[in-house]
């Protein structure tokens, strides 16, 4: 394995932005400075070989020419991997897997009904096998380049590398990684939900509900805004006005996400497994007083605190697939985490890979994350489906790695835009169950999306840059 010291800095944006306009290039952001939560950045680009999946096939790129193959694509992932040495490392992530896996790549495992608009027509899996990485460590203050030196031939130079991000100065990077052009919102910001239309959506849910259908479903509105220039520089201004623990860049053929995410899906350290699921919202306040009472509203909300606990069971049975018999616990309930626009409750399950699956048969068990599904998972995606105008594509879908030595960290994709198309995508939603009020749940959408809402309105007719 190589590594090199590179010298820290607390907001690694500028480090990133030296490959931000590389091929696949990807920058896992743990939102520093600004959040507390966050501890490691990871930054790459450059892969030695890519993984895109559509409609059941996926073309598997390399030095070698491309293969589409029609087998299961976390099963494809796999297979890859295990060509790899299983090398270990004290940093999280130096090598392996890294990219999206969208809602919609649910359909490679389960039968659902073909009835919402696909207006994002974007590969269902975007994922690269990358050889190197930038890794901050915020705790230690510290950031290295690492390389565990799989590449087959020259694909990599490492002399290359080391002399891109020890220059201090950016006068050696090409022309093909400077900015494209100013980031430029060009319409009025548009839903597929109006409120009657919500209204209708909300009512079939609670007859669904009634008639024993489901527990819980989470409804999403999609927002969008004809957009064009550099979604980088419009993710830069995002990390500054909405910082969160499980932010991304994504710089991938055709499209760029933008990814404000706050919530764990899944992660994998040795044979220990986290997922740490959001229910449970209320906006912050205007004072300190009124933040105050919002947080302390949602911390005594018995609703609020049924739903999480909903959510909670469902991912215990997701992780009781693929961890050892007995080791499944929920470590911590209810937890009050407040970011920069919304309070929320955040619970903490655990478990202990079984001796016989590994991170991505995890993974592929628990997909998609039920706290953005409902409960039970399939009916309420079969309602989804149904009722939703559009495919979310990426949106509540995960974001993360899976590296060469097992380990994995992973993302649920909400507070996430999708850039493609000259349009800007994003969505927000909500758990509907029994006894929700339909004003306070159209209400907290408007309160999820609104880091995004303000994203879009200081871009829109203006020729921004940094």
């Amino acid at each position: 394995m190589l590594r090199q010291e590179l010298p820290y800095q607390a907001d690694s944006s500028a480090l990133f932005a030296r490959i931000a306009h590389k091929p696949w290039a990807i920058y896992l952001d743990s939102g520093r400075p600004g959040n507390d939560f966050g501890h490691y950045d990871i930054m790459v680009a450059d892969p030695i070989k890519t993984f895109t999946t559509r409609n059941g096939v996926t073309d598997v790129q390399d030095q070698h020419g491309v293969q589409s193959l029609t087998e299961d694509p976390f099963a494809l992932l796999k297979q890859a991997l295990k060509q790899y040495p299983r090398l270990s490392s004290d940093l999280p992530f130096s090598g392996g897997a890294l990219g999206y896996f969208a809602y919609d790549l649910g359909r490679c495992l389960e039968a659902l009904p073909n009835q919402a608009l696909d207006g994002e027509h974007i590969p269902q899996m975007m994922v690269g096998i990358y050889d190197w990485a930038v890794v901050v460590d915020h705790r230690k203050q510290k950031t290295w380049l690492v390389s565990c030196a799989v590449a087959e031939g020259p694909h990599q130079d490492w002399a290359a590398l080391r002399a891109l991000f020890l220059e201090e100065t950016q006068d050696n990077v090409g022309t093909d990684q400077l900015p494209d052009t100013p980031f430029t919102i060009n319409s009025a910001t548009q839903s597929n939900f109006d409120l009657p239309a919500y209204q209708q959506a909300f009512d079939r849910i609670q007859t669904y509900i009634h008639e024993g259908d489901c527990y819980q479903v989470n409804l999403a509105q999609r927002f969008s805004a004809r957009a064009s220039g550099d979604g980088w520089l419009a993710y830069q201004h995002l990390r500054k006005t909405g910082s969160a623990p499980f932010m991304s860049f994504m710089n991938l053929p055709d499209l760029q996400i933008l990814s404000g995410s706050p919530e764990r899906f899944l992660q994998v350290s040795g044979r220990h497994v986290e997922t740490r699921p959001i229910k449970g919202t209320r906006p912050r306040g205007a004072t300190a007083a009124e933040d105050q009472a919002h947080a302390e509203d949602l911390q005594s909300s018995l609703k609020d605190r049924a739903e999480n606990l909903m959510i909670v069971d469902l991912l215990r049975n997701d992780l009781g697939k693929s961890c050892a018999t007995g080791t499944v616990r929920a470590d911590r309930l209810f937890a009050l985490e407040s970011y920069t626009n919304v309070h929320h409750l955040v619970s903490t399950v655990t478990g202990k890979l079984a001796d016989d699956q590994d991170a991505l048969d995890l993974l592929r068990g628990a997909f998609p994350g039920g706290s953005i599904t409902g409960a039970p998972k399939l009916r309420a995606m079969q309602i989804i489906e149904e009722l939703e105008p559009h495919r979310r594509g990426v949106y509540c879908g995960a974001i993360g790695y899976i590296g060469f030595d097992g380990n994995m960290d992973t993302n649920i994709a909400i507070r996430t835009a999708v850039y493609s198309q000259g349009e800007i995508r994003f969505w927000a939603g909500g758990g509907i169950v029994a006894d929700s009020e339909m004003d306070k749940e159209y209400r907290e959408t408007w309160d999820k999306a609104s880091t995004m809402l303000q994203l879009v309105d200081y871009f829109r007719g203006q020729d921004v840059g940094n």
